[in-house]
């Protein structure tokens, strides 16, 4: 739309923005100032059409971009044309639900349309399903408008239930509203209460919580029982674990990213494990003289170690044959005693497991040296 000296009008509008007030407007043109708010002001440019000026290119963009998500609705005005610093668009007239309701009582009629209107909030792909009564205009004809829509995207908090329409109702009305809403969708009334009670619930915990004072000295010294790294020994052991564990994560992510099946992938590692772990029990069982006793970490089951074992370049059960664990609930397969005596399935981090497998092997090597004798 053609608008003769709108470009020069502009030019003659400051608007600044306010920390947590409205903007400051200087207006050196002869249009009419309408309202102002946090974002902008808007000018009335004839009967039909204003011009919104904002104080920053961002807020401009953000509103535009709503308004344009919504124009194949009657919700929101009609847009005309774009700066950028003002959006040119259909005057909103009618009465704010704000004045309407300090004379006139919440219908079920209303509550239906306000439920209508943050469906088409939700349908058009606003991110905060909300809106305050005072920018809700009724229309002659029983119909509604929204104005001020910038703070419906790109939200950094957004509530999951319409808190913002809920609370400047008044409890009054809010109480009729939340009323109107289990009659007509008691599954979203019993929704919206659940998040009620979860906000009063955070209320009575945050009142709690903020007048105590921790005793930081007695925390400082409990807190040493945390600590992992003056002990050498363990410290090089955790940091071990740590890194394969990342090591495995990256590696697995690889994999996915390359298409492969997550569940074929894990299962070929834990083939792999398992075939390790019972090559290194046949060559060196606990019944031996020298045997110490291996540390076993899962989680490291394609270690570089464990490859070099594999391959016979290098013996675990003389260089201290540390492996790591990290899955503690992942199956593997391969145990024996599983079904067709091929091994059925037991938990790699179930160390009793383990434990009692080499117990078991242990009185059975007991058993041969007695006969032996």
């Amino acid at each position: 739309m053609n608008i003769p000296n709108l470009e020069q009008w502009m030019d003659q509008i400051k608007v600044t923005n306010q920390i947590n007030a409205d903007v400051d407007v200087v207006n050196d043109s002869p249009l009419v100032m309408m309202g102002k708010g946090r974002q902008g002001a808007v000018f009335q440019i004839n009967d039909d059409i204003c011009v919104k000026v904002f104080g920053n290119t961002e807020d401009c963009e953000r509103e535009y971009y709503a308004l344009s998500l919504g124009q194949q609705t009657t919700l929101f005005p009609m847009l005309y044309g774009k700066g950028p610093l003002y959006i040119v668009m259909e005057i909103i007239r009618g009465v704010d639900l704000r004045e309407y309701l300090q004379s006139q009582p919440l219908t079920e009629a209303l509550s239906a349309k306000l439920i209508e209107m943050l469906i088409t909030f939700k349908k058009i792909g606003y991110e905060r399903i909300d809106h305050h009564k005072r920018q809700i205009y009724l229309q002659p004809d029983g119909s509604l408008k929204v104005i001020d829509v910038a703070r419906t995207i790109w939200r950094d908090r957004v509530y999951p239930y319409p808190r913002k329409l809920l609370t400047s109702l008044g409890e009054e009305n809010k109480a009729i509203f939340m009323g109107h809403v289990q009659e007509m969708a008691p599954e979203l009334y019993t929704e919206w209460l659940h998040y009620i009670r979860m906000e009063e619930i955070s209320r009575e915990i945050t009142a709690l919580l903020l007048p105590e004072k921790p005793d930081k000295n007695t925390l400082k010294n409990l807190s040493n029982s945390l600590l992992t790294t003056a002990d050498e020994k363990n410290y090089v052991i955790l940091l071990q674990g740590l890194v394969h564990k990342v090591f495995k994560e990256e590696w697995i992510k690889t994999m996915l990213a390359r298409g492969a099946d997550p569940e074929a992938v894990m299962e070929k590692i834990d083939e792999y494990w398992d075939k390790l772990e019972q090559d290194f029990e046949a060559r060196h069982p606990e019944g031996e003289s020298n045997y110490e006793g291996v540390r076993r970490f899962e989680g490291d089951r394609g270690s570089k170690e464990n490859r070099r074992y594999q391959d016979g370049k290098e013996d675990l059960g003389h260089q201290g044959g540390k492996h790591f664990e990290g899955d503690r609930g992942r199956r593997s397969k391969g145990a024996k005693g599983g079904k067709g005596g091929k091994g059925g399935k037991h938990y790699a981090g179930d160390r009793g497991d383990d434990r009692d497998r080499r117990d078991n092997k242990h009185n059975k090597n007991k058993k041969k040296d007695k006969k032996r004798r």
